[in-house]
């Protein structure tokens, strides 16, 4: 599994012109599935992510959660973070988790996000989106081999 997060103060995911999710301030997380990945290992990314403390404090040290700044969560999945470039100039993704495993453990994510009281939006599986967001900081972390 993979995790892309942004820390950001907007984010939004459009389909066919139309905004299917926004949030404020928050995380915009892309998500990547892996052939092997389960619900346990996504249990500890969601742990993870939760956790973060990338927020600034009141002495500009970044120490705040998620649930500190009343933050939301855009999450969005993105098979392509399993791209391997090693050979040729053309990605291969034979590592990727299969369609019906990745839609699955996507979901999974996006309701134990919920489950733990935080605003969750996401995209749309699988469907061409157009996603935007303002990065703060720049901030942006990778998750993998957790």
């Amino acid at each position: 599994m993979k995790f892309v997060i942004q820390r950001v103060t907007k984010a939004s995911v459009t389909v066919d012109g139309k905004c299917i999710g926004a949030i404020g301030r928050g995380f915009m997380v892309l998500i990547g599935v892996g052939a092997e990945d389960t619900k346990e290992v996504a249990d500890k990314y969601v742990k993870k992510l939760l956790g973060l403390r990338i927020f600034e404090d009141e002495q500009g040290k970044t120490n705040l959660s998620l649930k500190d700044v009343n933050g939301e969560l855009l999450l969005v999945s993105q098979f392509t973070l399993y791209a391997d470039c090693r050979k040729g100039n053309r990605p291969s993704f034979i590592c990727a988790g299969a369609p019906a495993l990745a839609e699955e453990l996507y979901e999974y994510i996006a309701d134990c996000c919920r489950r733990e009281g935080y605003p969750v939006q996401t995209g749309e599986f699988g469907a061409d989106m157009k996603v935007e967001l303002l990065n703060d900081g720049p901030f942006t972390i990778v998750l993998d081999n957790l």
